[in-house]
């Protein structure tokens, strides 16, 4: 790959994350976890995008990357698709891209919650962790006010003292 062709990528994953930082913020103005996701195509066409929806739905499945794939609907193939999200992937959702096959993966962060990229690395997943300051701020806001909701997310246990804020979240990870 040449210098032009690695801006070309680096942009373009940028651009794909200006789109799931849309989805976030806009679970964020519905009540909800600000973290969104997009499923692209090889050529970076959005095929899907979405964002947690599980505070607002109730729905403890309702993550990013499962919103934003059920929105992309049926595809014959997924190996060459790109899943963009603002923070690194839970198990949950990190079986998803393995069941399926997604190619590559586009991560905000992975400060916050490291999720499953080591485990999605090691199985031929390729995953640019894009170190989005954005995206840490965002959810470091949403944490101090609501460490609860964040906890649960994440399937931990919110002892109210433990639980105030990322940098406490962190150490647990």
């Amino acid at each position: 790959m040449n210098r032009r062709e690695a801006l070309s990528t680096a942009d373009l994953d940028r651009r794909m994350l200006a789109i799931a930082l849309d989805e976030a913020r806009r679970g964020l103005s519905e009540g909800g976890i600000p973290i969104g996701a997009a499923l692209f195509d090889a050529q970076g066409k959005v095929l899907g995008r979405g964002h947690n929806r599980r505070v607002q739905e109730g729905d403890p499945s309702a993550h990013a990357e499962t919103d934003a794939f059920r929105r992309a609907g049926r595809q014959r193939s997924y190996r060459d698709t790109t899943m963009v999200t603002t923070l690194a992937p839970c198990w949950y959702c990190s079986g998803l891209i393995r069941q399926f096959g997604i190619g590559r993966v586009v991560v905000g962060e992975s400060m916050t919650f490291r999720g499953g990229i080591d485990w999605l690395r090691e199985n031929g997943v390729a995953v640019v962790d894009l170190e989005s300051e954005e995206c840490v701020h965002l959810l470091d806001e949403y944490i101090t006010r609501h460490p609860d909701v964040w906890a649960e997310d994440i399937g931990e246990e919110c002892q109210s003292a433990p639980c105030g804020g990322t940098d406490n979240v962190r150490a647990r990870i």
